[in-house]
Order: structure tokens, then sequence, then C-alpha cells
């Protein structure tokens, strides 16, 4: 474990449920990767992701997915796009990046307690 953060620190950290709402390959990227629109609901609205997730997910199959991921980090630039949002996950037993999302259905835009 590294060293422990203030409280604070990771109040600051909004980490938000949204729905995948598009998937495309990103064949520009480095690594593997998919390139995800995801719907935060009112104000936040849909913002733009790049994800390393080939291994487990196949664009077609993301759509309608909720996910969690931290909305208030400042924008990447990943090759030629900019990934505005920073999508969650953990790896599995082989490195493979296996998604976080609730396992309900909650409102786009709902904030991680």
């Amino acid at each position: 474990m590294d060293s422990p953060i203030p409280f604070d620190a990771f109040a600051a950290v909004e980490i938000r449920a949204g729905t995948v709402v598009d998937a495309q390959p990103f064949p520009e990227a480095r690594k593997p990767a998919l390139r995800l629109w995801v719907d935060f609901g009112a104000p936040i609205g849909v913002k733009h992701s790049s994800a390393q997730i080939t291994d487990h997910y196949a664009p077609d199959r993301l759509v309608g997915r909720q996910v969690l991921a931290v909305v208030n980090l400042a924008p990447r630039r990943i090759g030629p796009v900019t990934s505005e949002v920073l999508v969650l996950g953990l790896a599995d037993a082989n490195g493979a990046v296996v998604l976080i999302g609730p396992d309900k259905a909650v409102p786009n835009g709902s904030r991680m307690h």
C-alpha cells in the first residue's frame, strides 16, 4: 500500500456512473484500445474516453453498459483524440482490464459514495 492520503483528497475525486452510448475501435492507439462515449446525464453530458479493454470487450457489446469513471480529471491527449474521463477497471489474473460498474441500474451521473 502506498502512503495514506487525506480523506479530502479522495473526496475531491468525482467517480460517477455513466452509460456507454457508443464504442468504436481505436486503431491509432499504441496499445489495443477502444474509444468510448459515455453519457453521465445532465449537467455532465456525454464524455469521450479511450480504454485498453479489448481483451474482454467488443465495441458492440459495450453499448448500454453502465461503467464508473473519474469525471473531474484534466483531459488527456491519447494519440489523435482527447480522453475526457477515466473509465475505471481492475486487472484480471492475466493483467487484462475488467470494467467496474454498478450491478443494478443507477441514474447516469450518480456519484460513488
